[in-house]
Parts: structure tokens; C-alpha cells; sequence
């Protein structure tokens, strides 16, 4: 059995046990389902593929690709009582989805917990009477720097003598100015002023001097603090430049608060989650009526969703193929997160009500965060005279870049951003401790004689595993490792995942008989109930993942961060983190064969021990079903049972 501080009296699972309060499991679920994307891409999308146009294809990729595939995997968390790889017993052929999703879970986990770091970094720099970002004097900064992204910088080639160079004058002002001459006594890249000055101290006119004259606009001080101080970002992933030690020490914080979070799994989380899923709201709201009261505040909204809207970018594939995507990571379907968090609910749970809620919740706030956004962003554009769409950025570059840029602009700036900060690392943590808990639970149904009484101790070390891992990625070529991460593991990885489960569990274990599950737990429907469903996890729902998937493969191009490409070694190496994944599927595929005696057809079929994890469940379709290898207190001093002879009657029939 579970640890007696991990299973209470009202438990129906002595085993595994259950969420204490429904909205426990609620708030978990819209804390994991809305994150950090909500908030720096959503945004950020609408804005560039029509604005409020924007929301139709959102609208509709929600109902028929994110919210069917968002039920499924709830109710087969729920009807199972496992996590991944265990709840995939359904079809021991497909067991290898369940251990892919668990690597790719890994993987994540890693890289995600950077960016939580980053938050924390920021949050603690924050801390002070003036925001470190708001001027140019810092050692961090460059003569590029500006506070006015609209001041322009004039360089030019100075070209010298010897007997010039030679100047006890000259020496001084160069080496003051960090300039050198190269063998032709030409110095590059010298500032107007620098050349005037130096113009003057030879009494000569400065066209005499200065010649390759260029201009451009000068860097901010706010990405400079986040270029050259936070992530101190090396030339190319080649060049690891060290250890930038306030990110360590900012990841060390992230992992420490998510291992005390998840110490006694969904007792402890569950109760984070109070604080955690309702904080940003709040914060959220007060950004949204600060950022309305400012100048410049409905330029930015009519360029999100308001007059400059474009209908006509619904003719274009890739809004709605953006509009797909988005949906589709947003609620964070086929990671196995949502089945180990609904692996804890009571088995007669409401899970239908509760997806439709989490779904509807996850757009809402996408669409209310990106008011908050752009109220501040039309005020950073209204300061710095400069239109909307010349100042808003995506990912990094907004929560990193512009969003603590125009925070900067505002009275009391460090309050406003220590809020904006504080709320970024909540919602990263939702969604950390569900990547995590998908993890634990999974080993845990693996190994329940071994792990289960050991919670705590697997949660450290897997924490401590993490962050170890994690170290390389706040090196100076940190952000390339997890950009490259992002990229494909998070990409390419979860896609296929997706669309294997959809017709795994719908073409392989039989839709009708996956419905047939569903109505155990939350009650009999009416046919036309099923018919949306039906429609969508048989045919809408895995051809529109394949579309996006084909699609994704076509208009493939290599990835690059900062515009600095990655070498065919790194492309490579993301490459094999999908293999890794993925080759659990053939893997587990050959191992249910051999287990078989090489019967596909019988290597498909459910396990003997599938079905509700509780007897008092199990009616007469799984009357027969043996106990599962996991229900380590329903095993002692029981025989298992038998077969379900019910499969075997109705396999025939379910095929068809």
C-alpha cells in the first residue's frame, strides 16, 4: 500500500489514493493546461495572423482537435487508476506511446525548469529601487545601448597613419574607447561622436578621417541585461563560455520549490495549486487596469483584436495551421500529464464536464492575457513613437525583452515587474509539477512494491537528477540547448505521440468499446451525445494531427536562434532526442509479440489485468478481469483472477 501520509480515510483508492477535493484535481488540471505559452505566444499569434480574425480557426481547432484528444486522455487516466505506460495496458502493442511520452516528459522537464529560472532570476533583480534593465551605465552594456529605441547609432572607418597612431594623444583616446587599428591603421566601427572628438584633438575635418559611414538603430537596454548579463549568450552553441552562476543558483530555487510542492505528490501540490493556478489571474487583472489607464493602451488593443483585424488572412493555410498548433500545445494533451493527474479522481468522476470547463478556461485566458499584453506594449510604442507592431515580439524576446522594457516605463516600475515575474513563475510551475508528477506516477505503477512507499525519496532524486542535467543549459550556449530541445522534443515528438494514442486507442482498442468505459464512470448517454465524439476521435481529430504533422514535415526548416543557425552536429543530436522516444514503440511492440508467440492479433488485445482498477467497479464487463499487478493491497492474500472472457466474445464485433 501507499504511504498512510500519501492515502487519507476518505480515499476510495487505498493504493494510489485520490485528490482530497475536486478542486484540487481542477485547479491542477487548468494550472498544467495553462502556462507560460498563454501568456508569451498566444499574444503574439493572434496578433500576427489577423488579430480577431484570429479566433475563428482558434475557436474551431479547439473543438475538434484540442478538446477531443483532452477528453480522451482524461478518461483513460480515470477509467485505469495508472499514469502513462501503465494505463496503455489497453493494447500491450502500444504500450512503447506510454514510454515515449515519459522520455519526452524528461526531456522537457529539464529545459522547462530553465525557464522557470529565468523568472526567478528576474524576480530577485527585480528587487531594487531602479530596475537594472533601465539604463545603459551597467558593465554589461555596450556603446550600442540605448534606453530610447528610437535614437539611432552613426558609425564609421577611421583611417590613420602611423606617425598618427603613434600619438601619446591618440593611444590614450583609443585604448580609452576600447578601439585598436588593424595592420592597415584602419579602426572599424568607431561611434560619430568618438570620431569627432578625435577629429578635434588632430584639428583635422572629420571627412578628412572617417570614411564607410553606416547608421542603425541601437540596442536596447533591456535586451542587453538580457543578452549579456542574464544568459551572458556565447557565439553559437559551439562555444560554451561557462557558467552563468545567478542562473544556477536561480534553477537551484526552481527545483527546490518543486521538489517541497511535490514531496507527497497530489496532497501537496494539490494544495500549491490554491496559490499557483489562481495567482496569475490576479495578476493578470491588475496589469489588464493599469495597462487600460495608460496612453497608448488602445492602439495596442486594436492591433491585438480590435480594427486592425484581417479577414483575409483566413484564407491563408498557416493561420490556421498556427491556429491548430497552438491549441493543441496550449492544453498540453498527449504529454501523459492529463493521465496521471485523472488517474487520482474518483472513478465516478465527471470527466466530460470536467475537460469542457479546462478547455473553455485555457482559451479564455489566452485571449485575456493577450489584453494584458498589448494595454502595455501600445504604451511602450506610444513612448518610444514608434507603431505597435515595431515594438511587440514573441516567446523570449516579450517576457524577456519588451514586456520588462515598457514595465520599466511605468511609475513604480520594480512593483510591477516583481508582479509580472512572480506571475510567470506560477504558471510555469503548474505545468512543471504535472510534467514531473506524469514521470513519478509512471514509475511508481511500475514499481509500486518498490517506489510507492518511497515518494519522497524518488521525488529527490529525480529533482536532484534534473537539475544536474540541467546545469549545461545555463551555460553561456544554455539558451541554444534549449531552444534546440524545444524545438524537437516538444515539437516533432509530441505530434506523433498524439496522433499514435488517437487511432491507438480508437482504431486499435476499439472507440465504441473506449465509449463504452467512459459511460461506467459518468453514465449512460444518448447516441447523438457520442456523435460529435465519434466523428472526432475516428476520423476529424487524427487527420487533422497527421495535417499538421505532414505539414510540420514539408515546411520543415532547420532551426536558429537569434539568427545564429545550428550545425548539422546539434540538428543531429535533436534528431536523435525523438528517436530516443521513439523507438520504445517498435520496442514494446516486439516484446508484446514475443510475449504472444508472434499473434498480432492477440498481441493487440487488452491485457488480462485492464479494466477499473476497483472491483466495486467493474460490473459485469470486467467481472472476470484479473487484478491488476499494480493494486498492491487488492493482491494481498487474493488470487488473480481469470481472463475477461468478454474481450475474446466481442473482439470480432468491436473490429467492425
Amino acid at each position: 500500500m501507499a504511504s498512510g501520509k500519501d492515502v487519507s480515510e476518505q480515499d476510495e483508492n487505498k493504493d494510489r489514493g485520490n485528490w482530497d477535493r475536486k478542486a484540487d484535481y481542477m485547479l491542477s488540471c487548468i494550472g498544467y493546461a495553462v502556462g507560460l505559452g498563454n501568456v508569451w505566444r498566444f499574444p503574439y499569434l493572434a496578433f500576427e495572423n489577423g488579430g480577431g480574425a484570429f479566433l475563428i480557426p482558434y475557436v474551431i481547432m479547439l473543438v475538434f482537435a484540442g478538446l477531443p484528444i483532452f477528453f480522451l486522455e482524461c478518461a483513460l487516466g480515470q477509467f485505469s487508476s495508472l499514469g502513462p505506460i501503465s494505463a496503455f495496458k489497453f493494447s500491450p502493442i502500444l504500450k512503447g506511446i506510454g514510454y515515449c511520452m515519459v522520455i519526452l516528459n524528461i526531456l522537457v522537464s529539464i529545459y522547462y525548469n530553465i525557464i522557470i529560472a529565468y523568472t526567478v532570476f528576474y524576480f530577485f533583480s527585480s528587487l531594487t529601487a531602479e530596475l537594472p534593465w533601465n539604463t545603459c551605465d551597467n558593465f554589461w552594456n555596450t556603446r550600442q545601448c540605448t534606453t530610447n529605441e528610437t535614437d539611432k547609432i552613426v558609425q564609421c572607418n577611421l583611417l590613420l597613419s602611423s606617425e598618427t597612431l603613434n600619438n601619446a594623444s591618440v593611444t590614450t583616446f583609443l585604448n580609452l574607447n576600447d578601439y585598436e587599428a588593424n595592420s592597415n591603421n584602419i579602426v572599424t566601427d568607431v561611434l560619430q561622436s568618438h570620431a569627432s572628438n578625435l577629429a578635434g584633438i588632430l584639428r583635422v575635418n572629420f571627412s578628412e578621417i572617417c570614411f564607410n559611414e553606416t547608421s542603425f538603430l541601437r540596442t536596447s537596454s533591456s535586451e542587453e541585461y538580457w543578452e549579456n548579463y542574464a544568459l551572458q549568450r556565447s557565439a553559437d552553441i559551439d562555444h560554451t563560455d561557462g557558467i552563468v552562476t545567478g542562473m544556477v543558483l536561480s534553477l537551484l530555487v526552481a527545483w527546490i520549490v518543486v521538489y517541497f510542492s511535490m514531496i507527497r505528490g497530489i496532497k501537496s501540490s494539490g494544495k500549491v495549486v490554491y496559490f499557483t493556478a489562481i495567482f496569475p489571474y490576479v495578476v493578470l487583472i491588475i496589469l489588464l487596469v493599469r495597462g487600460a489607464t495608460l496612453p497608448g493602451a488602445r492602439e495596442g488593443l486594436e492591433f491585438y483584436i480590435g480594427s486592425r483585424s484581417d479577414l483575409s488572412k483566413l484564407a491563408n493555410a498557416e493561420v490556421w495551421q498556427a491556429a491548430a498548433t497552438q491549441i493543441f500545445f496550449s492544453l498540453s494533451a498527449a504529454w501523459g500529464g492529463l493521465i496521471a493527474l485523472s488517474s487520482y479522481n474518483k472513478f465516478q468522476n465527471n470527466c466530460f464536464y470536467d475537460s469542457v470547463i479546462v478547455c473553455f478556461i485555457n482559451c479564455a485566458t489566452s485571449i485575456f492575457a493577450g489584453l494584458s499584453i498589448f494595454t502595455v506594449v501600445g504604451h511602450l510604442a506610444y513612448k518610444l513613437g514608434r507603431e505597435v507592431d515595431d515594438v511587440v515580439k514573441s516567446g523570449f524576446s516579450l517576457a524577456f525583452v519588451a514586456y520588462p522594457e515598457a514595465l520599466a516605463q511605468l511609475w513604480a516600475s520594480p512593483l510591477w515587474a516583481i508582479l509580472f515575474f512572480l506571475m510567470l513563475f506560477t504558471l510555469g510551475l503548474d505545468s512543471q509539477f504535472t510534467g514531473v508528477e506524469a514521470i513519478l506516477t509512471a514509475a511508481m505503477d511500475l514499481f509500486p512494491k518498490k517506489l510507492r512507499k518511497r515518494r519522497a525519496l524518488l521525488t529527490l532524486s529525480s529533482v536532484i537528477i534534473f537539475f544536474l542535467l540541467g546545469i549545461p543549459c545555463v551555460a553561456g550556449s544554455g539558451v541554444y540547448w534549449l531552444n534546440l530541445i524545444d524545438h524537437y522534443s516538444a515539437g516533432w515528438g509530441l505530434l506523433i505521440m498524439a496522433v499514435c494514442e488517437v487511432i491507438g486507442v480508437n482504431w486499435v482498442y476499439g472507440g465504441n468499446r473506449f465509449i463504452k468505459d467512459i459511460e461506467m464512470m459518468i453514465g449512460k448517454k444518448n447516441w447523438v451525445f457520442w456523435l460529435y465524439w465519434r466523428a472526432c476521435w475516428f476520423f476529424i481529430t487524427p487527420l487533422l494531427l497527421l495535417a499538421i504533422l505532414i505539414w510540420s514535415l514539408v515546411t520543415f526548416t532547420a532551426p536558429d536562434y537569434a539568427g545564429v543557425p545550428y550545425p548539422d552536429w546539434a540538428n543531429a543530436l535533436g534528431w536523435c532526442s525523438i528517436a530516443v522516444g521513439l523507438m520504445f514503440l517498435p520496442i514494446m511492440a516486439v516484446v508484446a509479440l514475443i510475449q504472444c508467440d508472434g499473434n498480432l492479433f492477440k498481441a493487440a488485445l487488452p491485457a488480462k489485468d485492464w479494466g477499473p482498477y476497483l472491483k466495486q467497479f467493474r460490473g459485469e464487463r470486467y467481472a472476470d478481469m484479473a487484478e491488476p499487478q499494480e493494486a498492491l493491497a487488492l493482491n494481498e492474500g487474493n488470487d488473480k483472477g481469470q481472463a475477461n472472457p468478454t474481450y475474446e466474445a466481442d473482439e470480432a464485433m468491436t473490429k467492425l
